[in-house]
């Protein structure tokens, strides 16, 4: 009789937000960056994408006759380069461990059956497709049960979404670059558990959660070819912000870790204007967080926040526990109207600061969402199948 069942595996995969930016390609085909970068883990809670990936000989699976992709309650194309070379490489892998135990069934001659969800806006600035690709390649890889490190799937993911290669991991991630041309040694790296700094907080402002107006890759494309600043970040900024950046992990050196943030920022947000024609993904309202996190810091007589933006107007506003009162009450005491805050209700605004009336306005008539999130782990199995015993997806 053949073999009917439905095979099926589910992770959660997080959100990473950069605190040393990747921005430029040298290898499109194989997303090969031209610069390393560093980012934290942020908890799933908030941010994660959930993800089932089955498959099976069962006649529906046959019928589906390709590899299928349900992003969202919605099919999504699965066509693209990038997807492919995930599925393939994992394939292969697959393949592989078949041929050394011929008693195992042959998944990888069957036919994908994807259903993934983000609890958080898509395409709007929140790593989206991080998350995405750590969890497709993830819950495949733990489909076919096969052998390899996050390391190892790291070099998968990257060829989804580059910055997908650090959600493989937990804490505090560095992607190194690499130098070989076949990007084998292109993959990512953990420099610390969130065990070793877990007093670090994020707070999400979100701007907007339409979707962006020049893509990631393309805004890569056109600041490689055309900005006069990029060889300066990438052959002196970079290098030296990673080196600084990971010992004020490693020192759990807060004012080091915050101004390599907010100076990384500000360096990858000027070569996207140093573009020809520029780039512009932060607004007035994301130059207002800035403003507020500058006044909090002035006000506390020390670096207390530190702001960054990916390519997105939202701002990620990093802390430390011990200093929630003043970032938390600050910001609440503008946005504490705002959806998002954990537990329904702001935080209380008696430490708050008092910030310029132009920002304050900007902020409250620009922030639609507030996230109050940590530092968090890498990929986690799950229980929770968005595809049901029978093979169907599952309606929630």
């Amino acid at each position: 009789m053949a073999d009917t069942k439905v095979y099926r595996a589910t992770t959660t995969a997080p959100v990473n937000i950069a605190v040393v930016k990747y921005w430029g390609k040298r290898d499109p085909k194989l997303n090969l960056p031209t610069n390393s970068s560093l980012s934290v883990t942020l908890a799933q809670s908030d941010l994660r994408t959930l993800t089932t990936a089955t498959c099976s000989a069962a006649p529906s699976f046959a019928a589906q006759g390709a590899d299928t992709l349900l992003l969202n309650g919605e099919p999504s194309d699965v066509s693209g380069a990038r997807t492919q070379a995930c599925f393939r490489a994992l394939r292969e892998r697959r393949a592989a461990v078949e041929a050394a135990d011929p008693s195992l069934p042959k998944l990888s001659t069957l036919p994908l059956r994807v259903v993934t969800e983000n609890n958080f806006p898509t395409a709007a600035g929140l790593a989206s497709s991080a998350a995405g690709f750590a969890a497709l390649v993830r819950a495949i890889a733990d489909l076919y049960e096969l052998p390899d490190t996050p390391a190892q799937l790291s070099l998968i993911a990257r060829q989804g979404s580059g910055s997908a290669c650090r959600s493989v991991f937990g804490g505090y991630v560095a992607w190194r670059m690499g130098e070989l041309e076949d990007g084998s040694d292109s993959l990512a790296e953990q420099v610390a558990p969130a065990s070793a700094w877990p007093e670090m907080r994020a707070l999400v402002l979100v701007v907007s959660a339409a979707k962006k107006g020049v893509s990631s890759s393309s805004g890569m494309q056109q600041t490689v070819a055309t900005s006069g600043l990029f060889k300066q970040r990438i052959v002196q900024v970079v290098p030296e912000n990673m080196a600084t950046m990971e010992a004020a992990i490693h020192a759990q050196d807060f004012a080091k870790f915050a101004e390599v943030t907010m100076r990384d920022s500000n360096s990858f947000h000027a070569t996207c204007a140093d573009t020809y024609p520029p780039i512009f993904y932060m607004n007035d309202v994301s130059r207002a967080a800035v403003r507020a996190v500058e006044a909090i810091n002035a006000a506390a007589g020390r670096t207390v926040a530190a702001y960054t933006f990916d390519a997105g107007p939202n701002a990620v506003v990093y802390y430390l526990e011990k200093d929630a009162g003043v970032v938390l009450g600050t910001f609440s005491s503008i946005l504490g109207a705002v959806d998002g805050w954990t537990g329904g209700a702001a935080p209380s605004a008696a430490s708050a600061k008092t910030l310029d009336a132009a920002v304050a306005d900007a902020l409250k008539t620009g922030v639609s969402r507030v996230i109050s999130t940590g530092v968090g782990e890498g990929p986690i199995k799950s229980e929770e199948h968005l595809v049901g015993e029978d093979g169907e997806p599952v309606k929630r």
